[in-house]
C-alpha cells in the first residue's frame, strides 16, 4: 500500500469511529437553527469540538466565524474547508425556532458536521502533510433579515450582508489559499454532484412616499404609494421577455410593508425585489430595470421613490482540477453515483466570492428530503450529508498536500492571478447604488 493511501485509510477510519457523534452534531444544530450573524451559541458548539481536540482556534470573527487551525509537517500551501453557521428564515418548517423563524432548511448543520469530521480525521495525519489546515465555520451565508444587517451595517459592525464577503473584507481569508465545502442538496438532486455554477445577485429595496388621504370621501387628494408598488411590480413583469435565456435571470419582487389601513389612501409602501442573474454584466443591466419599473411606478402616480441596491453575491465557478480530485474521492466513498457534468443553478452562494479570489470546489451530496428554503426540506440522513463529506474532503486534502503538497501547488498555479483585495472590494462597493427621485423632477 502507498503511502497516501496509508494516510487516506487512516483518515477514513478516525471519521468512522466518531461517525456517531458527527451525526450527533450535525442533529443537534438542526434542531437549535440561528440567523446569520448572531449564531453565537452553534459556534459555541463548533469551539467545544476544538477543546476537546486541542485544536487552537480563533472565535468571534466576523461577529460569530470561528478559525481553527491543523499545520502540517513541512511548508506547504493552505487549505480550508468550510461550514456555515446560519440558517434560513422559514417560520413554518417544523424546526423552525419560535422566535426568530430561522431553520436549517438549506443543510448548513450537516456542513458544519462534515468540517469538523474533516478535522477529527486529519488531526493525527498533519505531521505528514505540507502546509495546513484551516477549518472555518463563516457566518451569514444567507441573504436574509435585511433590516438587521442594515442596522449592523449603519452602526459600522460590518459592511457587508454575507458572511464570506465580510470576512474577506477583514483579510480572514489572506492565508488561505484553496477552499472547500460541500453542500447538502434536496429530494431529486445526484447523489454527489461537482462542478456546478451558480448565478450572481443583488437585492433592490425601494421606498415609495405619497400623501395619505380620506379613502371614502376624498381620495383624490391622496397619493397612493401602495398603487405606485403595485404598479412597479406590474412593470418588473413587462420586462420578463427581455431578459435572455443565456443570463438565466431571475427576478423576484415582494411588498413588505405598506402603512395604511383599508379606509386611507396608503401614504407609504416598501418593495423589496431579488435579483439574480449568470453574470455580472446581465445583472447590472437588470438591476438598471428595476431601477426604471421602480421609476415608472412612482412617476405614474406622482409618489416619492427612495430605493438601494445591494449585491449579495459574486457568480460561482470552481476549478476544475480541485473539482476533479473531489469527484475521484467521492467515487472512492460512495461508489459510482458521481456526477461531473456542470450544470448552472439558478440560486446564488458567496461561495463565488472566494472563487474570485482562490481556486474553490463546492460539491453537493445527497441526504436530504424536501427542496431548499421550503418547510419540506430536511435532513434525514446524516451519515450521506455529514459523515461521508467528511471523508472525501479530507482523503482530497491528503491528495492535495502530501509529499511537499505538488497537487495543490499545481491546482493554485492553474488559477487566475489571485487579484489584490481592494480589486475585490472595489468590484462589490460598484454594485451598489442608490436613487431617489421626486414628484417635478422629471425622468432620467
Amino acid at each position: 500500500m502507498s503511502i497516501k493511501a496509508d494516510l487516506k485509510q487512516r483518515v477514513r477510519a478516525e471519521i468512522e469511529a466518531h461517525a456517531d457523534e458527527i451525526i450527533a452534531f450535525s442533529d443537534a444544530v438542526m434542531r437549535h437553527p440561528e440567523p446569520g450573524y448572531a449564531e453565537y451559541a452553534t459556534a459555541e458548539r463548533v469551539t467545544a469540538w476544538w477543546d476537546r481536540l486541542g485544536v487552537p482556534y480563533q472565535a468571534g470573527i466576523g461577529r460569530t466565524g470561528v478559525k481553527a487551525r491543523l499545520p502540517g509537517g513541512g511548508d506547504g500551501p493552505t487549505v480550508a474547508i468550510l461550514g456555515e453557521l446560519d440558517a434560513v428564515p422559514v417560520p413554518d418548517h417544523p424546526l423552525a425556532d419560535p422566535e426568530t423563524g430561522a431553520a436549517h432548511a438549506c443543510g448548513h448543520h450537516a456542513q458544519l458536521a462534515a468540517m469538523v469530521g474533516v478535522g477529527i480525521g486529519l488531526r493525527n495525519v498533519m505531521p505528514e502533510l505540507s502546509g495546513s489546515v484551516v477549518l472555518f465555520a463563516v457566518p451569514a451565508e444567507e441573504f436574509a433579515e435585511i433590516d438587521r444587517r442594515l442596522a449592523l451595517r449603519d452602526r459600522r459592525e460590518i459592511e457587508f450582508p454575507v458572511g464570506k464577503a465580510e470576512l474577506l473584507r477583514l483579510n480572514a481569508f489572506d492565508d488561505i489559499d484553496l477552499a472547500m465545502q460541500v453542500h447538502t442538496a434536496g429530494s431529486g438532486a445526484p447523489r454527489f454532484s461537482v462542478g456546478d455554477t451558480t448565478n450572481a445577485g443583488a437585492l433592490v429595496r425601494a421606498r415609495f412616499l405619497g400623501q395619505a388621504a380620506h379613502a371614502g370621501s376624498r381620495p383624490w387628494d391622496g397619493r397612493n404609494a401602495f398603487k405606485a408598488a403595485t404598479l412597479a411590480v406590474q412593470a418588473l413583469d413587462a420586462q420578463r421577455e427581455t431578459f435572455a435565456d443565456r443570463d438565466t435571470v431571475r427576478v423576484n419582487p415582494v411588498l413588505t410593508q405598506v402603512d395604511a389601513v383599508p379606509g386611507v389612501v396608503p401614504a407609504s409602501a416598501r418593495l423589496e425585489v431579488l435579483v439574480r442573474a449568470r453574470t455580472l454584466d446581465a445583472l447590472r443591466e437588470t438591476c438598471g430595470k428595476v431601477e426604471r419599473a421602480l421609476r415608472a411606478g412612482a412617476l405614474a402616480l406622482d409618489v416619492s421613490l427612495e430605493s438601494e441596491t445591494l449585491l449579495a453575491y459574486l457568480p460561482l465557478s470552481s476549478a476544475p482540477s480541485l473539482d476533479a480530485l473531489v469527484a475521484a474521492n467521492a467515487e472512492a466513498v460512495i461508489g459510482s453515483a458521481v456526477r461531473t457534468t456542470r450544470r448552472h443553478l439558478t440560486a446564488c452562494t458567496d461561495m463565488g466570492d472566494l472563487g474570485y479570489v482562490m481556486p474553490v470546489s463546492h460539491p453537493y451530496s445527497s441526504g436530504a428530503v424536501g427542496q431548499a428554503h421550503s418547510p419540506s426540506f430536511q435532513v434525514t440522513d446524516h451519515r450521506e450529508a455529514a459523515v461521508e463529506p467528511a471523508v472525501y474532503l479530507a482523503m482530497t486534502v491528503v491528495d492535495l498536500l502530501i509529499a511537499g503538497a505538488p497537487v495543490a501547488r499545481r491546482i493554485i498555479a492553474e488559477a487566475k492571478p489571485r487579484p489584490p483585495l481592494r480589486e475585490y472590494l472595489a468590484l462589490r462597493r460598484s454594485l451598489n447604488s442608490r436613487i431617489s427621485w421626486a414628484p417635478g423632477q422629471g425622468v432620467s
